[in-house]
């Protein structure tokens, strides 16, 4: 059960804040942003209750999305410490490369080599909850669902997901979390099947 505190709460309300501030909305729609957040700590809950595990997942995509001037690496770890920016550092993709795919091979290599177990914990949850979301919202956009993401084709998504399991099982993060990631990344590779 998750334990509701004020970190917790002050978590959620930068997060909410920061993505609002920034225009942002989850893909194809106009949802605010902080569903995302809120499912992936809500994803990592069923196996951990470290809190500034939860605090990352509710600020994972803050410094990759959210403009430094919007709110900064310094202001995470002023406002949460250095083991929650840590944290997220180590999932948040560097932006510095233009390629999709190889921003993706860099965030695998990190994921595996270098990040947190922790990290580990928060990248999960996060593809479990962006799998789970596309899964959702295929079912209302069909094939045009693909075309709201930067490689505009199923089959990049269905290599990014599955390397993205190699890695977890790689890193023996927790086994719940593979089983229910493996799951969804079938349930993928079914609609692919019927396009």
């Amino acid at each position: 059960m998750i334990k509701f505190t004020q970190r917790l709460d002050k978590a959620i309300r930068i997060s909410a804040w920061a993505h609002e501030q920034a225009h942002e909305h989850r893909k194809g729609g106009d949802i605010p942003y902080i569903i995302h957040p809120f499912g992936v700590m809500l994803i990592a809950s069923s196996i951990t209750e470290n809190e500034d595990t939860l605090i990352a997942c509710l600020l994972h995509d803050v410094l990759e999305d959210v403009s430094s001037k919007i709110y900064s690496e310094d202001q995470m770890n002023e406002d949460f410490g250095n083991e929650v920016l840590s944290i997220v550092k180590d999932v948040t993709k560097n932006r510095d490369i233009d390629n999709w795919y190889e921003v993706s091979k860099a965030y695998l290599h990190h994921l595996e080599f270098e990040a947190s177990d922790e990290a580990v914990i928060v990248s999960a949850s996060d593809k479990i909850h962006n799998l789970k979301s596309t899964l959702f919202d295929y079912q209302d956009l069909g094939d045009k669902l693909w075309d709201i993401f930067t490689t505009k084709n199923s089959s990049d998504q269905i290599w990014w997901y599955s390397s993205v399991l190699e890695v977890l099982k790689k890193r023996n993060c927790p086994i719940e979390l593979i089983d229910i990631f493996s799951e969804e990344i079938s349930n993928l590779k079914k609609i692919v099947k019927t396009i």
